[in-house]
């Protein structure tokens, strides 16, 4: 039916509390309406495609479909929020260590990576660089910590340990965790330049370091000979596994300018991007109107890539997890996720139906390319497009 899809994860931009929110104490959470909320706002595109309906806001949506989706997945984070859209549920959690790692583990990073480690707690990564970074760079120690999420990440200043010194440091902690005594999702590579902690910044070479994914909908488009394009983050949280192309990007607009470059091109299957400033420069910091204008920027620039599209192509718009900007702490929220479909071959345009998987979209992909299923992971919601 369609010979490209484009599928858009605008990390972090939940819509509203899920059914479970209280277990996940994220009781009354929705990043996207708290965004708004109180603002004036220009998002013209968005509000044609349904966005803004999902929350109660704006007029009612002029092309495409929209609708939501509900996580099955038991955490909320960006590798479950990832692997669940390509069919892979995890029933048992992976760990997160909210006193911090245990001491036998920073003994063997110690042992492994020849360096002494400091801080092990959960941290904002921003305040544990200004906090720790000088005695970093004084002392050569590896700055180790963690969040709510199942995740294990090393912050180093760029002229103390070169950032692929760092990135072969994460390969070696990853060696040690991923297994079922650690369980940890995740390591990830943080670092950072500045002369002191007034002015030390994260630099965009962060890197993720994941365990090889379970058989999922990438690696049955991949097996069965459509592309597999990769943008920004996708090609770290999939492990670099099923991929027929794999492009890094900085930030949103770096990764809207590499979407409009592959829609430029004849490929034949998926082109998954990325986009993680929302996440990770204003839902984590409680930036409620750095928040705001990053759903501007981008609904802004999203137009030179709309009229590349053809009529057998169909965009996904979708995110991993939600990150109220105006919430409690500094973590993910446990959110339903948007899920809105456009093509210019449409006909028609309409609400979904509520969906209990965010596998719904893999299932649909590949539904769409004429794939047998045999993950059988969420429900294709193909027939209601035409």
């Amino acid at each position: 039916m369609f010979k490209r899809v484009f599928l858009i994860v605008m990390d972090g931009l939940g819509v509203g509390e899920t059914a479970d929110a209280k277990e996940y104490d994220c009781e009354g959470a929705n990043s996207l309406k708290h965004a708004l909320e109180g603002e004036n706002y220009y998002l013209p595109l968005f509000e044609k495609l349904g966005l803004l309906s999902l929350v109660g806001e704006g007029s009612a949506p002029k092309c495409g479909y929209y609708g939501v989706l509900n996580p099955k997945n038991l955490a909320r984070d960006t590798l479950n929020g990832h692997y669940e859209m390509m069919g892979n549920i995890f029933k048992k959690p992976f760990m997160t260590y909210p006193e911090g790692f245990p001491l036998v583990l920073i003994s063997e990073i110690q042992r492994v990576t020849g360096r002494e480690v400091i801080c092990n707690k959960p941290a904002s990564g921003t305040e544990i660089i200004k906090e720790l970074g000088e005695e970093h760079m004084k002392t050569g120690a590896l700055i180790v910590y963690t969040s709510e999420d199942s995740v294990l990440q090393i912050a180093a200043h760029e002229d103390i340990i070169p950032v692929e010194e760092l990135y072969e440091i994460c390969e070696k902690v990853s060696g040690l965790i991923f297994n079922e005594e650690y369980k940890i999702a995740r390591v990830i590579a943080r670092p950072f330049v500045g002369t002191n902690a007034s002015n030390f910044t994260r630099t965009p070479r962060r890197k993720d370091f994941t365990q090889v994914p379970p058989r999922n909908y990438m690696e049955l488009l991949y097996e069965n000979g459509f592309d597999v394009i990769a943008l920004g983050k996708i090609k770290d949280i999939f492990a670099e596994k099923n991929m027929t192309s794999a492009i890094k990007t900085t930030n949103n607009l770096d990764g809207l300018l590499k979407i409009t470059d592959v829609a430029r091109t004849n490929f034949n299957g998926l082109c998954f991007l990325n986009l993680n400033d929302f996440d990770t420069n204003y839902g984590h910091r409680r930036d409620k109107e750095g928040y705001r204008k990053c759903i501007e920027e981008l609904d802004h620039n999203l137009y030179p890539f709309f009229k590349l599209l053809k009529e057998d192509d169909l965009v996904i718009f979708t995110a991993d997890h939600g990150n109220d900007p105006t919430y409690k702490g500094t973590d993910h929220t446990r959110e339903k996720v948007p899920f809105l479909l456009y093509s210019p071959g449409f006909k028609y345009r309409g609400q979904l139906p509520e969906g209990d998987s965010f596998a719904n979209i893999g299932a649909t992909i590949v539904d769409n390319f004429g794939i047998k299923n045999d993950l059988k992971v969420g429900e294709s919601i193909l027939k209601y497009l035409k």
